[in-house]
């Protein structure tokens, strides 16, 4: 391979990924089979594994796993190409154009000084485009994604388009309302809808408090699982401080359990 000693480390970089990309699919049998529905469910597989790496603030991983796709976009540009349909260039090129659109009060005259006036101004710019004047502010999340990623990113679009609490104080009450709600639902016995009314109603909660959250600068997705693996580590030393004794959790009382959570809680803080 050739690469232009002028060009800055990271293009040079860029057009040698390009090049082994040529290479693999022209002469790895793996690379050759491949195809934009094949590799989708790699894309997501990957997307979840750089998410991990960003929640263990592992940045060697991250550096990693950003790679892995960086690599899935030169390859569905590399599937594209073969097909006529666009190239790399036509790929970047189009980034480019919309990022400079879409910031105006960086390539333009608009002003915005916090971060929720260019959210506000992105959502607004992205209904004007060209073939999304007659769309919903909605039509751009993938019904693919997960249910509380899905929630966020449709609370945080209708707030682009000023479709949210006044003061976010204000929510908490909202979420008292659908607390009790829940409550009530719960309490139901002769019901033959109550499961799916309960159902409902616990998802009209787990929505106002991921609004709470959003309202608050906290990812919930983040949130939570970091409260996942937390709950697995103390978990998984109870299970060993068990273990230490000759026995097994479910030997204990549920009293004796609690004793032991607690002591991991300490241990951590120590």
């Amino acid at each position: 391979m050739n690469h232009s000693q002028e060009l800055p480390d990271y293009l040079q970089a860029f057009d040698r990924l390009v090049h082994i990309m040529d290479d693999l699919r022209e002469k790895c049998p793996w690379d050759r089979d491949q195809t934009f529905e094949s590799l989708r469910k790699l894309t997501i597989e990957e997307a979840y594994e750089l998410a991990e790496a960003i929640i263990k603030k592992d940045r060697e991983e991250i550096k990693i796993e950003t790679g892995d796709l960086l690599l899935h976009i030169v390859f569905y540009a590399k599937l594209a190409q073969e097909e006529n349909a666009f190239t790399l260039a036509e790929l970047i090129n189009t980034l480019c154009e919309k990022l400079i659109y879409r910031h105006p009060h960086v390539y333009g005259d608009v002003k915005a000084q916090t971060a929720a006036q260019v959210l506000e101004n992105w959502e607004q710019l992205k209904l004007k485009e060209k073939n999304n004047h007659k769309k919903s502010v909605l039509s751009g999340v993938p019904s693919s994604l997960p249910a509380m990623i899905k929630a966020m990113r449709i609370q945080e679009k209708v707030s682009g388009i000023g479709f949210d609490w006044k003061q976010k104080e204000d929510v908490w009450e909202k979420i008292d309302e659908e607390i009790e709600e829940v409550k009530e639902q719960a309490a139901v016995k002769d019901d033959p809808l109550r499961q799916k009314k309960l159902e409902t109603e616990f998802g009209d909660l787990l929505f106002a408090v991921i609004n709470a959250a959003r309202l608050y600068g906290v990812d919930p997705e983040i949130a939570l699982e970091r409260s996942n693996l937390k709950f697995m580590r103390r978990f998984t030393e109870m299970e060993n401080m068990t273990k230490q004794g000759n026995k097994t959790l479910s030997d204990l009382s549920l009293k004796e359990m609690d004793a032991l959570w607690e002591k991991t809680k300490e241990n951590e803080d120590l």
